[in-house]
This record gives structure tokens, C-alpha cells and sequence, in this order.
């Protein structure tokens, strides 16, 4: 990715190179206070580092500098299943990603019926944070069931509600649409437990019909359609890694 440079690279080099802007508006950036290295404030031009090892933050969030981690968002169609390989030969999220050279994994699941934003990563640690309750990382989901849905429900749902492994409680409810034959409603968690949506909603009596996940924390499924990936942003990664403290 850089030139051999024993002494290590110039920050504003490194900074350009990970597309945070040119290299002069990397260096006003390190010169007005905005940039971290390793948790210190760097404000003196020419600072070198070493790509390979550096922590760098502009503005609080974290900036990728090397090549080797991939961070990718997926639409995961109705159907496919969360796994990188099925011996039943039936479609799974590995058939879309065996022909890159970097090794992606998914971060957590999505039921075959459920379908939506999962994210894929190299990076163990991000996805183990990502994954983990402590983190406290909002996932959103959009389910279709039978209405009305009273605000009872909400209520309900907020209270929380026992199932057979826990009390659940949503961080997040809301009814988008209301009629008699059929609601939408948008369920906000940070929880991750088997099939927790579907369990939830059903125990209050709107079993759902149909399920999408539309945002995981400050990544949005936006317009992707059903199978196609794109990589995050830089923005995307970095509030990922402020999200859980890397």
C-alpha cells in the first residue's frame, strides 16, 4: 500500500492514502487538533507512523488505513441462508462472496425467511463488539403483520415482554402503517437472540408475515436491492468502531 519507508509514513500521507481528503486538507486537519494517533493529539506536521500498527481517529471516529480489512453491507434475500456454506446446496450468503480474495464472514444471522441488511467483515474484534449485547448496537427491522395493532402493543413491548428464555424488552417501537387486514411496525433492538423478532411480535398476538432488517446502528440498508453488496463508507466505518469503542 506505501512505499518502504523505514522511519514510517507521514501522517498526512496516510491520511490522504485512506481518502479522508488531500493531503493539504490533512494537514490542516492535524493542525487544527482534529486528528488522534494511538489516543494522542497530533498536531505537528511530518509526524510519521507506521500504517501496519497506528490507531488514528479524525474527529472521534476512526479511520481505516490498511488494505486488509473489508467491511461490506449486504441485502440478504428472502430465502438465502446466513452461512458461508450449505451441504444441502442451498443458497447461501457464501455463494456471493467465494470469489473475493478476502476471507468475509457475516456479523450474526438472519433467519432464511428473513431478509435485509447483514453485514460482512474480516475484522474478528469489530464483529465480536458488533455481535455482543454489552454494545449496545440498535438493530432495525421492519415487520408486516396482521392489524390493527393497538397501542397497547407498544406498550406492551416497551414494558417488555417474558419469553421461554428471558424478559425482552425493545429499545425502540413504532407503527408505520395501520389498517385493518395487514400493519407495518418498526421494531428497534440491540438484543440478538434466536428469532427474537418474530417471537416477540407473536407473543403479543401479530405474528409476522413478512420481515426485513433495515439498519444496523448508523448503517442503513438505503436502496439496495435483494443480493447486491456494497462496501461502507468511510463515515459507516468509523461510527461502527466509535459504536464499540475501537
Amino acid at each position: 500500500m506505501y512505499d518502504e519507508e523505514p522511519d514510517g509514513v507521514r501522517l498526512q500521507k496516510v491520511l490522504a492514502k485512506a481518502g479522508v481528503g488531500s493531503r493539504r486538507v490533512a494537514e490542516d486537519m492535524i493542525a487544527d487538533g482534529r486528528v488522534r494517533v494511538n489516543g494522542e493529539i497530533v498536531t505537528e506536521q511530518g509526524r510519521r507512523v507506521d500504517p501496519e500498527t497506528a490507531v488514528i481517529h479524525v474527529d472521534g471516529l476512526r479511520v481505516m488505513i490498511t488494505d486488509d480489512l473489508a467491511h461490506v453491507a449486504l441485502n440478504k434475500p428472502r430465502g438465502m441462508h446466513t452461512t458461508m456454506s450449505d451441504d444441502r446446496g442451498r443458497s447461501c450468503v457464501g455463494d456471493l462472496v467465494r470469489e473475493r480474495d478476502d476471507r468475509l464472514f457475516h456479523v450474526g444471522r438472519l433467519d432464511a425467511d428473513t431478509e435485509g441488511l447483514l453485514l460482512l467483515t474480516n475484522d474478528g474484534e469489530l464483529a465480536h463488539r458488533l455481535m455482543h449485547p454489552s454494545y449496545k448496537v440498535f438493530k432495525t427491522y421492519l415487520a408486516e403483520v396482521p392489524g390493527p395493532v393497538s397501542k397497547e402493543v407498544g406498550r406492551q413491548l416497551r414494558a417488555g415482554v417474558e419469553l421461554e428464555d428471558g424478559l425482552v424488552v425493545v429499545d425502540g417501537f413504532k407503527v408505520k402503517d395501520n389498517n385493518s387486514g395487514r400493519a407495518l411496525v418498526e421494531v428497534v433492538l440491540h438484543e440478538g437472540r434466536n428469532h427474537i423478532v418474530r417471537r416477540l411480535l407473536e407473543a403479543v398476538g401479530h405474528p409476522v408475515q413478512r420481515l426485513v432488517r433495515t439498519a444496523i446502528g448508523p448503517v442503513f440498508l438505503s436502496t439496495q436491492k435483494p443480493g447486491v453488496m456494497r462496501d461502507l463508507t468511510a463515515t459507516e466505518i468509523g461510527e461502527l468502531y466509535r459504536l464499540v469503542g475501537l
